[in-house]
């Protein structure tokens, strides 16, 4: 597959494009790869509307050079998103059950980056959450799962048994934010973009 031309990041729940991973992507791809087009955009609370909003701008997008990459609840997005246009993924502790794990948040929510920032989670997202699983991916090839053992937010059992023929990187410790991301994972998830 040819490098990546397009790449659109994904934030978790409660999360925003001031993510530390992000933000550090962000900042490589300005560095190293000025001409690839990038968009994080801020995800509504809705995981509908937070998929029409991302469906709509990678609609002119090529589906042969473009990526994305999806952190935790974005992760469960980038999956989405992958099985619709069967382009390349990187799924950074991928939610894999959003509709169960997220019915106990139901109600106010504030943003991690910015408590001042509040959103109400309300019941009918967890339908959505349902309706926005698609199954098993028809090019499992094309997605990278970084997985730590140590996320204190989501079993890594599911999210490493939910993508099998995907190349999945586990790791032995870790946490939920991928503390070590710039560190130790941004050069693996470069590569896997054919962005050296």
């Amino acid at each position: 597959m040819p490098p990546a031309t397009h790449l659109l990041y994904l934030h978790g729940f409660r999360s925003s494009p001031q993510s530390a991973k992000a933000s550090q992507m962000a900042r490589r791809v300005a560095e190293r790869h000025p001409g690839v087009e990038w968009w994080c955009p801020q995800l509504p609370p809705s995981p509908r509307d937070a998929i029409d909003l991302v469906m709509r701008g990678i609609a002119g997008w090529p589906r042969a050079s473009m990526a994305v990459v999806g952190s935790s609840l974005g992760g469960f997005y980038a999956t989405y998103v992958t099985g619709m246009t069967r382009c390349r993924a990187v799924l950074l502790n991928p939610a894999v059950h959003p509709a169960r794990d997220l019915a106990r948040h139901i109600g106010d929510q504030t943003l991690w980056h910015d408590p001042a920032e509040h959103f109400y989670f309300r019941p009918e997202y967890i339908d959505q959450l349902r309706t926005l699983d698609v199954g098993p991916l028809t090019r499992p090839e094309r997605v990278l799962a970084i997985v730590a053992k140590g996320d204190e937010v989501l079993d890594w059992r599911e999210m490493s048994a939910r993508y099998p023929g995907s190349r999945v990187k586990l790791l032995e410790g870790g946490d939920h934010a991928l503390s070590d991301f710039e560190r130790h994972h941004l050069d693996d998830v470069m590569a896997f973009l054919d962005l050296k």
